[in-house]
């Protein structure tokens, strides 16, 4: 059971993730080729808050809590790594890297200002 929560809370970080990068990626094409969605305020807000949320958790130190959940479903269920499993060992795979702290501070921030001028730059609206 432990295992499969831990795959249901990979996967949960894998379309968080996929949101804010597939969302920026939507919304600044949407921009270009004038589609009104991307203007949608609860989109926009929700888009803004979940990469803000990631900013704040790599400039505080903060691990993420569904890593942290996932971790120890994963050693409640005896695994100690990702290599069994195919969820987790390829959604593992595509989230995970190895590099210093600070470069994923530096990636975080500099991703969180596209979001930002991409707010700035395509102003969302409330519907009225």
């Amino acid at each position: 059971m432990e295992r499969l929560l831990a795959d249901l809370i990979l996967s949960l970080h894998f379309a968080f993730i996929l949101f804010v990068v597939a969302g920026q990626l939507l919304i600044s094409i949407g921009l270009w080729r004038h589609w009104q969605w991307v203007r949608n305020f609860t989109f926009r807000i929700l888009h803004l808050l979940a990469i803000g949320y990631v900013v704040a958790e790599a400039w505080l130190g903060v691990s993420c809590p569904l890593t942290v959940w996932e971790n120890r479903l994963r050693r409640a269920a005896g695994e100690q790594g990702y290599d069994d499993g195919f969820i987790a060992y390829w959604l593992h795979a595509l989230i995970f890297y190895e590099a210093p702290p600070w470069v994923f501070t530096l990636i975080y921030t500099l991703f969180f200002l596209l979001v930002v001028m991409s707010w700035i730059r395509g102003r969302p609206r409330r519907r009225k």
